[in-house]
This record gives structure tokens, sequence and C-alpha cells, in this order.
């Protein structure tokens, strides 16, 4: 059986080490930090814990480095057949549509964004222009959630939802980084969303917060039908994820959903 880790960052050799301290200091868990944010250390989780494949991207925090960014992740992905690559984009970048077009001419099967890291809301009219371009075309891992910015805020991807109905959205963090249960409410006040086959959630970063009883319980509120695995690497071990995931008592055919049929039906690519 295939498993996905929809969630994990990379970063080039000479910059993972202070990559990895960045995001540790942003959420306050530098001491933590599993992984050493690299493609080889990323890997080892295939013989670990028996992950197959890794969605894998990384944030640009400035739009000079969306192309870099975007030529990187796709030169590991097309070197590594474990990895499913995907892009960033930038709020200030001028060309998108170029950009896009160039990434996916790459191999990038679709975009990471992060609204805090990158300090903008996620509706900001700028990116919404992104979102037309990709809508129908690739999906978008979109970082949402978070007590202490409004950026995020999973208000702002009802409105991105609403606007674009051909857009597959994974509203990463159970649809609410560090705010989890708000989160769910506010993307299910919207009845039509209910109805929004392509929202999906990935379960990345919770485990830590949550634990196993209540993240199956956030489970079956999303349905298991739109939750996917990941685990937020370098923040997290793949395998510690994976091993919560497996000991949080779900059916096997639950199991198979959140592992790896609901990243294949994101992704868009046959995993078997």
């Amino acid at each position: 059986m295939p498993i996905v880790d929809v969630h994990a960052h990379i970063y080039p050799e000479k910059i993972a080490s202070k990559a990895v301290s960045a995001v540790g200091q942003f959420y306050g868990v530098e001491q933590s930090m599993a992984g050493l944010g690299s493609t080889a250390d990323l890997l080892t989780y295939r013989e670990k814990a028996g992950i197959t494949h890794f969605v894998v991207h990384s944030v640009a925090t400035t739009a000079r480095s969306v192309p870099t960014i975007n030529s990187f992740i796709a030169q590991q992905a097309a070197e590594n057949e474990e990895f499913i690559g995907f892009g960033t984009m930038h709020h200030e970048f001028e060309d998108m549509e170029a950009e896009v077009d160039r990434a996916i001419e790459l191999g990038l099967r679709g975009f990471k964004l992060h609204p805090d890291t990158q300090e903008v809301n996620m509706d900001d009219p700028r990116l919404m222009r992104f979102y037309e371009i990709i809508a129908g075309r690739v999906p978008l891992i979109v970082h949402t959630g978070d007590y202490r910015y409004d950026y995020s805020s999973p208000k702002r991807l009802v409105n991105i939802l609403k606007t674009f109905p051909d857009l597959v959205v994974d509203a990463a963090h159970l649809g609410g980084w560090s705010t989890y249960d708000i989160g769910y409410d506010i993307l299910h006040e919207q009845e039509e969303l209910l109805r929004y086959e392509r929202l999906f959630v990935d379960a990345s970063s919770a485990f830590a917060w949550i634990g196993r009883r209540h993240m199956r319980e956030l489970i079956h509120m999303w349905g298991p039908e739109r939750v996917m695995f990941g685990s937020d690497y370098p923040m997290w071990s793949p395998a510690h994820e994976l091993e919560e995931m497996l000991g949080c008592q779900l059916t096997d055919d639950e199991l198979e959903l959140v592992l790896w049929k609901n990243a294949e039906r994101f992704t868009g690519i046959k995993l078997q």
C-alpha cells in the first residue's frame, strides 16, 4: 500500500540548517525540530517508516526567490521518484502566469503558499489573480490558521473557495493550525462548502497539540474522504507522525483514504 506524506519541506543543502532554524523560531519549537531539511534526510523515512511518496515544497519569502525555489524542487522531484514536487509563488512576483507555465513544464504538480510567513492575506487581490491562473490546472496547498495572525484565517479561505470553484485546495493543518476546531467551524458554517469535493485538509502539525483522540474526532468530523496524512517535516518526524496516525484507531478503509487514496485524488497522480 502506498503511504503519502503530503506536507514536507526541503531546502538546498547549503541553506537547510538556516531554513530549519528559521522555521523553528517562527513556531517557537527550534529546540525540537526533528529533521535536517535536506533531500537525503527526508528520504531516510522511506526505510524508517515505509512512506512511499512525499509532496515536497518550500516557501518563497521574496518574489525574487520564486524561480530558484521552483527550479530546485523540480530538480529534486525529477531525481527522486518518491517526490511529488509543488512549486511556490509570491504575491509581488510580476509575471505569475509565465512562472506558473514554466513550473508546470518543469514537472511541478501544484503549488504551496504560506500567507503568514509571506505576510500577505490569503485572499489578497494579487493572490486571487494567482488562483485564477492555476484553477482547474493544478492543486494548491495553503497554510491555514494561526492564532497570532489573520493572514491565513479560514474565513479568507471561504472567499477563495466561493470565487474559484474549480480550484483544488488542501487547507493545511486541518483547516486551522493552532485553531483546529475553529477552522472546522468556520469552513462548515458555509453549507455549500460541505459539497465542495475539491476541498481537502491535511493532518500535519496537529498531533503535538491535539493528540490521537481528538485527531480521530476531527477526521470523522471532516469526513475521512477529505483528510490526508502529512508530517510538516522537518518540524516533525514523518515516522513519528505516521505512528500517531496509525494509533488513531481508524478503520482499514479510513486509513487507506487518509494515507494515500485522498492524496491520489488531490494530486491527480495514480500511485498504484
